[in-house]
């Protein structure tokens, strides 16, 4: 796998790359997200779909979570597009190729990726050496939020204009952050000019996911725990709506697991589909 000067993907990120090309592989059309440009991003080593996180079945709800939760917020973003909208903020970014799959949409839009410098300069690197390069409208914003690096500050300084909307999604970060950092980061989108949307992901308390899935859901916190990035937070979905409106948006209101089932894996034979755990907010200023 490349590593260069010091800088590397984030582990997850990897593996996040690795579901969405393994869904194009072996999942049965019609796929929820055909996402191939990650995989050239981490070239991973030969028999790398042998690798215990890469089971097929014992994987199967995470890929529908993650294809689910991109292909949601890439529709999102088209619709506000329609509207205007024209800034998106992509916070934890990782390896996201939305700008790399869909130039079409992207190129009429800034987008401004925020994530760790060490995952920042590895995925600037490969852009360059893949022939993608780092097009005007696409801004790759390091933030190093260990050293106390404030997000914000950096997406201005990126050029992001705080007095035009924007659509600022956060997708697998809650889980990792403390009920502070969460607060506090609803505080500064809800700030936003009139017209901005977050959507922003967090996992269910155990209990409420289905008992049937719950030994996938405690193995992956396990596997968080191992890596030294364990789950701290979680939240019912009147509690995640409380803080929201606490924090000052117009509106907000919760996407379940069921509809995203309902919008992107009806009439599905095979049994891919996605469970119940993690859901969505979709907050707007």
């Amino acid at each position: 796998m490349h590593d260069k000067q010091n800088t590397a993907p984030d582990s997850t990120a990897v593996r996040v790359s690795l579901w969405r090309a393994l869904h194009v592989q072996i999942d049965s059309p019609p796929h929820v997200l055909e996402d191939e440009v990650g995989l050239r991003l981490v070239a991973p080593e030969d028999g790398w779909r042998q690798r215990p996180d890469m089971d097929p079945e014992g994987t199967s709800g995470f890929r529908a979570s993650i294809v689910a939760r991109a292909r949601f917020i890439e529709d999102l973003v088209t619709e506000h597009l329609g509207n205007g909208v024209t800034q998106y903020v992509i916070l934890g970014a990782g390896l996201d190729t939305f700008a790399q799959r869909r130039p079409e949409i992207a190129s009429r839009m800034r987008i401004f990726e925020v994530d760790q410098p060490g995952t920042q300069g590895w995925k600037r690197q490969r852009l360059i050496e893949l022939g993608f390069g780092i097009p005007e409208w696409l801004r790759l914003v390091p933030v190093d939020f260990e050293a106390g690096w404030s997000w914000w500050e950096q997406l201005k300084v990126a050029g992001f204009d705080a007095n035009r909307p924007a659509v600022v999604a956060s997708t697998g970060v809650t889980q990792y952050l403390t009920k502070d950092a969460i607060v506090a980061t609803l505080r500064q989108v809800a700030k936003l000019a009139p017209g901005s949307t977050l959507a922003m992901t967090f996992l269910l308390p155990l209990k409420l996911t289905e008992p049937e899935k719950r030994p996938e859901v405690e193995a992956a916190e396990k596997g968080a725990r191992a890596s030294g990035t364990p789950f701290i937070s979680f939240f019912t979905p009147t509690e995640m709506l409380a803080l929201a409106r606490e924090a000052g948006f117009r509106e907000a209101r919760h996407v379940s697991s069921a509809e995203l089932n309902q919008r992107y894996f009806t009439g599905r034979t095979d049994g891919f589909w996605l469970p119940s755990g993690e859901e969505f907010l979709i907050a707007t200023t």
